[in-house]
């Protein structure tokens, strides 16, 4: 990285290598409306996903920047399926659990 790249920038440039790598990368073209707090990139390199926050020498992350990724580095596995809207029982089911194993004190 260049001094004085912005992060913008710099998400191009890794973007474009992940990509000449053949590493399925993905973003949010536009963070208006996403989630605060979330990484910019998630790159699928099986058996791993890798999720990354990206900033530039002198950037520093936000608090919930900062929650986020230690709540994702508690991580130990992952789950991947997926929901129709006929399948609206199981999701409000699986939803509920995982609510209670992120909150204890919410029980």
């Amino acid at each position: 990285m260049i001094p004085g790249e912005s992060e913008k920038q710099f998400q191009k440039e890794v973007v474009r290598f992940a990509r000449t790598l053949r590493i399925p990368v993905f973003f949010t073209q536009r963070s208006l409306g996403s989630p605060a707090g979330w990484p910019d990139l998630v790159l699928l390199t099986p058996p791993e996903l890798r999720l990354r926050e990206l900033k530039t020498d002198a950037g520093k992350l936000t608090p919930i920047q900062a929650e986020t990724i230690e709540q994702l580095k508690r991580c130990t596995s992952l789950s991947t399926d997926v929901w129709r809207p006929a399948d609206w029982h199981r999701i409000v089911e699986e939803l509920l659990a995982w609510q209670k194993s992120i909150r204890p004190e919410s029980r």
